[in-house]
């Protein structure tokens, strides 16, 4: 039995030239096993017949909230509760901008608001639409609302220009989704591991009510904690200053300040650990005195202050690694990124190494989304495009399992 089988399954159609494919995509999911329904957009029914979706879905196609033929009310709540998963595709940029916003004019949009299941979107469009500013960043915070995208193709597009645009084929889009529900079979790959995760920034005090830090939230590393613990993993969590908790109850969370405090907690927990990700941004100095009092505002136009280095606790932690113990470090970079990581890798005899670049956008500090790339001991390298932090999350614990197997 495969994954989609008996799945419930909505498909949501907006005005594209791309419309065409959904008949075959719909076909390919019933053949799949899955319970399918259509909502579409009054423009995509110019580019498809309501009739055909109808038929090969064997369910009635919605297109309007109230049915003025029969008189009755398509409850939009009722549908998005019905879903295991909610595909738009082909998704328009018009479509994408309402999702994006808010903005609830259809019945397409009514649903997609009310969805509580998992959503999916097809972009289709053609290239200077999709690589426009405005669009990217309707696509950014789609990801970080927890949306999945599903990648566009290039190729021919409809104004007759060959560039990036086209929505994904039915038959990959399929393959998608088995792989989409597929991941449940896989919970609980990690029981019975230990691991050991650190988050946020750290606080260097200079007097009472100044300290030295970093903007980091702590999202990345709490979302790593959380999807460890998902996969079974019992999951200590060392953090940092951050509003930010972690969802899965299970997680036990040891709160610090200073980069002191985490090597302390750190290096007697990794003993224990099977697994280590040090996603902290640890301050790399700190004051060499923390006075006891404020400082006063003085005459002068400067402060001297005097810093000394923190202890190195991704590379304390390298030395005393064991040949069972898995250990993961981060490399937030500005230039020169793979270079910087790989010498960090080696350096901190780390098992794999997580990149990250501020020169991505939607990547790194305060955001909702992160782009990473994954580079291995063995010199491998993964590439991942923008996600939402949770679903990066869900890659790095992926490989982590992956590589406590061999």
């Amino acid at each position: 039995m495969n994954a989609l089988s008996n799945k419930k399954i909505i498909i949501g159609i907006s005005g594209s030239i791309a419309a065409y494919k959904s008949a075959t995509m719909v076909r390919l999911l019933v053949k799949e096993g899955a319970q399918v329904k259509v909502i579409m957009t009054k423009d995509a029914c110019n580019f498809i017949s309501p009739l055909t979706l109808s038929t090969l879905s064997k369910n009635k196609v919605v297109t309007e909230l109230i049915d003025g033929n029969e008189a009755t009310w398509n409850n939009h709540v009722e549908l998005g509760l019905w879903a295991d998963v909610f595909v738009v595709a082909p998704a328009s940029a018009n479509t994408i901008a309402n999702f994006s916003n808010g903005i609830c004019d259809n019945m397409l949009t009514a649903v997609y608001l009310s969805a509580r299941c998992k959503v999916c979107i097809a972009p289709a469009m053609d290239e200077d639409m999709w690589k426009h500013t405005s669009t990217q960043k309707n696509i950014t915070s789609l990801i970080s609302y927890g949306n999945k995208i599903i990648p566009v193709d290039s190729g021919e597009l409809a104004s007759g220009l060959v560039g990036e645009g086209r929505m994904a084929e039915p038959e990959a889009i399929v393959a998608y989704l088995n792989d989409l529900l597929s991941e449940k079979k896989n919970e609980g790959r990690l029981k019975g591991k230990k691991a050991l995760v650190t988050a946020g920034p750290t606080y260097e005090a200079i007097d009472p009510v100044r300290f030295i830090g970093n903007h980091s939230s702590g999202k990345m590393g709490i979302a790593i904690a959380d999807e460890l613990a998902n996969e079974g993993a019992s999951v200590e969590l060392i953090l940092g200053p951050s509003s930010l908790k972690p969802q899965n109850t299970s997680v036990k969370t040891i709160n610090v300040t200073s980069a002191a405090e985490m090597f302390n907690v750190a290096s007697k927990s990794f003993k224990h650990a099977d697994v280590a990700v040090m996603a902290a941004a640890v301050a790399d100095y700190t004051p060499e005195k923390t006075l006891t009092q404020k400082i006063k505002k003085h005459n002068g136009n400067s402060l001297d202050l005097s810093l000394i280095k923190t202890t190195d606790i991704l590379k304390s932690l390298g030395k005393e690694k064991k040949k069972n113990q898995l250990l993961v470090g981060f490399a937030l970079e500005t230039n020169d990124e793979l270079k910087n990581a790989k010498e960090k890798l080696k350096k901190k005899n780390l098992d794999f190494i997580v990149l990250n670049s501020l020169n991505d956008k939607g990547a790194g500090f305060k955001h909702d989304t992160n782009q990473i790339t994954i580079i291995d001991r063995d010199k491998k390298i993964f590439s991942f495009p923008l996600k939402a932090k949770q679903e990066v999350a869900k890659d790095i614990v992926k490989h982590i399992a992956a590589k406590l197997k061999k």
